[in-house]
């Protein structure tokens, strides 16, 4: 894995001098920073946000953290991006509250910084925030979940993968996920994750497939009656379908995710998981570049929230919640 950013000497590199150059120029410089460069979902982001620059003219800039939650490297890459040029910075934040003084400095300097995905805390932290509405999203699975398997008298036990302690993505989804199956008194507005009595386990996954596989193991260890599985994404999807299959437990667990990328539709397809709400992060990406190289012509930053949309995906649609099937969302996986 190469270095989660390329600028990092304190001296003016060569790519500095560039960055500086083309910021001089005519050619805008716009900076994205993802919380992995690992994670099929901020591939695609990073696909999304290099295909409008080459379409616009504009020069990318990329960097990572190293995993989930790496927000030192988030920092980092912010400061090398504003010294190489960049007017706007594009970030997923790994820490909501923690990157929040690194965006106030480049904002100082005059760069629009515009959140993807997973919004700062607060929101008005950054510019603007184009992303899924990730309590829609929860809700949509929670509420998939109780008509296809759990309307009646059969008693949930869930398995809740999520995704690390702080980011406000994992815990919308949490929640979303809870309030469409039901439980009361929750909301958007809810800021810590919720709890029910139906929840028997609950572990962190950091969005990966070997932890989600490591979380769902310890979780049937805790409770191997579990018969629900909500997870914060496909791939602790996966890692929880491996796990469950090694255990016999395959065909008789439920499992539901957010994401609606192409590999995790393939599963909606084989049957690994029954439900995913599907979000649309070439879109983000794309809205992002583009209010970037608006910026840098007209001087006109972006602002507020705009919601790019979530589909819910099965191949067993039941009544009472909408849903898509995985044609349409191969078709539209990653918001192609």
């Amino acid at each position: 894995m190469r270095a989660p950013f390329q600028f990092v000497t304190a001296s003016l590199t060569a790519a500095t001098v560039l960055g500086l150059a083309l910021a001089q120029g005519n050619q805008p410089v716009i900076g994205l920073i993802t919380k992995t460069e690992t994670n099929p979902f901020f591939v695609k982001m990073k696909e999304g946000a290099q295909k409008q620059a080459s379409a616009l003219g504009a020069k990318l800039m990329t960097a990572a953290g190293k995993t989930d939650g790496d927000n030192a490297s988030q920092v980092t890459a912010i400061e090398n991006m504003v010294a190489a040029g960049a007017k706007t910075i594009l970030i997923t934040p790994s820490e909501p509250k923690a990157i929040i003084p690194a965006i106030q400095k480049a904002q100082a300097q005059g760069v629009q910084v515009i959140a993807l995905d997973s919004p700062t805390d607060p929101q008005s932290a950054v510019n603007a925030l184009f992303a899924t509405d990730n309590f829609k999203a929860g809700v949509l699975i929670g509420q998939y979940a109780k008509a296809a398997g759990f309307s009646g008298n059969k008693v949930a036990k869930i398995a809740m993968l999520d995704l690390s302690p702080g980011p406000l993505v994992g815990i919308a989804r949490h929640n979303g996920f809870l309030a469409g199956f039901g439980i009361k008194g929750i909301t958007a507005k809810t800021a810590t994750l919720a709890t029910a009595p139906q929840v028997v386990c609950a572990q962190d996954t950091y969005g990966d497939q070997a932890k989600g596989q490591t979380a769902m193991e310890n979780c049937l260890q805790k409770n191997p009656d579990i018969n629900l599985v909500y997870t914060i994404n496909e791939p602790a999807a996966f890692g929880a379908y491996q796990a469950l299959k090694t255990a016999g437990r395959e065909k008789d667990v439920m499992i539901v995710s957010v994401d609606g990328g192409c590999a995790g539709v393939r599963g909606v397809q084989s049957g690994q998981i029954a439900a995913t709400s599907q979000q649309y992060p070439l879109k983000m990406a794309a809205l992002g570049v583009v209010a970037g190289v608006n910026y840098a012509k007209s001087g006109k930053k972006a602002s507020g929230y705009t919601d790019t949309g979530v589909t819910l995906i099965t191949n067993k649609a039941v009544q009472g919640v909408s849903s898509k099937d995985a044609k349409f969302g191969l078709a539209n996986c990653w918001g192609q």
